[in-house]
């Protein structure tokens, strides 16, 4: 097994052990294991962090509606989990370079081949997926800062529409340049 398989493997395994294991203790160990390994990996924190704000805004938000609707012990526990989880991806996709991943995907989805399904698709489609929530955090902490440079960092309408507006225009992009190598077909 190789070191890419290792890792999704590892990724797949944290998943499981995400939703089978209950409680905000557990939840919070496995966000500590995360943010050592990204320590352990020297991700670049102020990078790493500046990227994942919209996820860490959903997990404010998240569990502020779990701590009204069920209590703080499980407002901790989704917030810890969805944390843990995206820091994960984002560790797997700042250490492993694309074309391995690619590599164990397709080989990882081949027998897929036999019920019509495409194991190179099946790939590509699950490495745009992981490398999209960091390039997210990355476009929306652009025009955040455009827009604080305007000052109009409060509003959120003056600077979510056009995060929005790249986001669609770059997911235009690749799909285009997708069906110009003929991977889409």
């Amino acid at each position: 097994m190789t070191g890419t398989a290792a890792k999704l493997l590892a990724l797949a395994a944290l998943g499981i052990a995400v939703v089978l294991l209950r409680g905000p203790i557990i939840a919070l160990v496995l966000l500590g294991l995360m943010l050592a390994l990204a320590f352990a990996v020297r991700l670049p924190w102020r990078h790493t962090v500046r990227g994942l704000l919209p996820v860490l805004i959903t997990a404010a938000l998240a569990a502020g509606y779990q701590a009204l609707t069920r209590g703080p012990g499980p407002a901790v526990e989704v917030a810890a989990d969805l944390l843990t989880l995206v820091l994960a991806a984002t560790l797997l996709t700042a250490t492993t370079p694309a074309d391995r991943l690619l590599d164990v995907l397709a080989r990882a989805a081949s027998p897929l081949r036999h019920v019509g399904v495409r194991p190179d698709a099946v790939a590509l489609a699950v490495t745009l997926l992981l490398r999209t929530v960091p390039e997210i955090a990355g476009v929306v902490g652009e025009v955040r800062d455009a827009a604080r440079a305007r000052g109009v960092e409060r509003d959120p309408r003056l600077w979510l529409a056009p995060a929005v507006l790249r986001m669609v225009g770059r997911a235009r992009d690749r799909g285009e340049a997708l069906a110009a190598r003929g991977i889409l077909d």
